[in-house]
């Protein structure tokens, strides 16, 4: 099984190698549109700021490319919230995979000090849909760290509440994202790795 995590100027890409490396998947890492386009599965990952990342793959035409694949395709963290509409982050047109809209987190007035953001830290999952989860993750906790969220829509496959409920993971077709770092989440990031791999 050839799997592919796509090369562009967002950090991240040298800790999902190594979390597939631990499951003994071999990924390559490229930007080449030939070797993208020729995997079984392709990996998505992301950490940086969504108006210039979306400038870089509109100029390598990389936006055009991941719109038009056909195998699995996951997106993690601002790989899930470039593959939404809108995202607020620099009033930033986005892939439009998903239909949802990226918003930054606002604590509710007075609450401030409780609830921090970025969202850092661990949390769980909840009201899970079939595709890369399974009912045993339900309630699961998980690794995240953002600043911007994906509203809860049509397309929301995992629920977290952080301020209020966001969408932690995203479904439609062969495409998968979570805003969660798997390559973080310890085993139970490598279970839900290991489900995308399996699919």
């Amino acid at each position: 099984m050839k799997v592919v995590i796509i090369k562009y100027n967002a950090g991240n890409i040298q800790s999902v190698k190594f979390a597939l490396d631990r499951l003994g998947v071999d990924a390559i890492v490229s930007a080449d549109p030939e070797v993208i386009k020729g995997a079984d599965k392709i990996i998505f990952p992301g950490v940086g700021e969504a108006s210039t990342t979306m400038e870089y793959l509109i100029k390598t035409g990389l936006d055009k490319l991941i719109k038009e694949l056909t195998q699995p395709v996951l997106g993690i963290c601002l790989g899930m919230q470039l593959m939404c509409q809108w995202s607020e982050e620099g009033d930033t047109s986005c892939l439009g995979i998903f239909d949802e809209k990226v918003r930054l987190f606002r604590p509710k007035q007075g609450e401030e000090f409780i609830t921090k953001v970025p969202h850092m830290g661990w949390n769980c999952i909840t009201d899970l849909k079939e595709g890369i989860f399974d009912q045993s993750l339900e309630g699961a906790y998980v690794y995240f760290v953002h600043s911007y969220y994906a509203a809860k829509g049509e397309h929301t496959s995992a629920v977290c509440d952080y301020i209020l409920p966001f969408s932690a993971a995203l479904q439609k077709d062969n495409f998968y994202a979570t805003q969660f770092h798997p390559e973080k989440s310890g085993d139970i990031g490598s279970k839900i790795l290991k489900n995308f791999i399996e699919l």
